[in-house]
């Protein structure tokens, strides 16, 4: 399969690297101008957790191949897209008319409806699916991350299609197993308040790596996310079918907060993960913040703990005593 990793972000580098290994034909679009910025490698140090439960560390410089055009007659089989939730309208945008007879992996998160949130997009040309992986650049440009051994796939109320067939049997291939979510829009929901509980904690301590072992925010993170299973709720997620996912929030913060202290410090996944966010400065925790915020007032839905974080992430102006 030819595939195109729209950008040269975290997620789209370790999945690329994961599917070349496996003979498929990985390129990267990145925007004018980047790809002399970035050179012809990618130098890696990562945690491959395939085949082993604790993972294999992984040290390489790996050669890429970078595009800084996308005409509507190129043959690519897939576009991985994975760009922050509040990039996601711009980028679906360049990508529609550029299409041509490729699958689009949707591939991260997502707070409006997913339909509404790819605007212009052929709807059966989409795949819908979540990344679990994770890291960051380092000042020295290396990427320091974690691939683990599943990936999320889902649909919006039906099954599969024979492209989304296609998209998952190549992730198969690079040695991922597959979670399939049957009610992936609510999944994606309940994901993305989780996140919203954890960062804004992390925006308390200076960043999302501060929480690594850090029992006191944690506990603040759980509290924060318990608060938003009202917004769910309101919102028309049935959490019954989403135990797991919500589990963490609803169990006493007494027992889930030193186990996920523990986790992050002695688990060198659950460490990474972290410690890979370390930029004080990074948006994407305050837009998801700002947007679960606006949410919550549109739909009248207390939630003072993270209204009480809200100077962290306000825009300039915007912020309420």
């Amino acid at each position: 399969m030819k595939i195109l990793m729209f950008g040269r972000g975290v997620v789209a580098t370790i999945y690329g690297w994961a599917l070349e290994q496996a003979g498929h034909n990985v390129e990267f679009y990145v925007r004018p101008g980047r790809a002399a910025t970035y050179g012809d490698a990618v130098d890696l140090d990562l945690i491959d957790a395939r085949r082993r439960v604790w993972g294999k560390r992984v040290v390489e410089r790996w050669p890429v191949r970078f595009r800084e055009a996308l005409e509507p007659d190129h043959d690519f089989d897939l576009i991985v897209l994975s760009v922050p939730h509040h990039r996601l309208a711009e980028a679906a945008a360049f990508l529609a008319p550029r299409v041509g007879h490729a699958t689009v992996l949707v591939f991260g998160n997502l707070w409006t409806e997913p339909t509404a949130a790819v605007g212009a997009l052929p709807p059966d040309r989409i795949a819908w699916g979540f990344p679990v992986a994770g890291g960051g650049f380092d000042a020295d440009g290396v990427l320091r991350g974690a691939l683990l051994p599943s990936v999320v796939f889902g649909t919006l109320g039906r099954p599969p299609t024979g492209r989304e067939r296609a998209v998952r049997q190549a992730f198969r291939e690079a040695g991922l197993r597959i979670k399939e979510q049957p009610d992936f829009r609510g999944w994606l929901w309940v994901h993305f308040v989780s996140d919203a509980g954890l960062l804004s904690q992390g925006l308390r301590l200076g960043s999302l790596s501060q929480l690594a072992g850090a029992t006191g925010g944690l506990r603040e993170g759980l509290l924060t996310g318990r608060e938003l299973l009202p917004l769910l709720e309101a919102r028309g997620v049935d959490l019954r079918r989403h135990r797991v996912g919500v589990l963490p929030f609803r169990a006493p913060t007494w027992l889930t907060a030193p186990a996920l202290a523990w986790l992050t410090t002695h688990f060198a996944l659950a460490r990474l993960s972290l410690a890979a966010h370390s930029d004080p400065d990074a948006e994407e925790p305050r837009e998801v913040c700002r947007d679960t915020l606006a949410e919550a007032r549109r739909l009248g839905v207390p939630v003072p703990r993270l209204e009480a974080a809200e100077p962290l992430f306000a825009r300039e102006g915007t912020g309420r005593a």
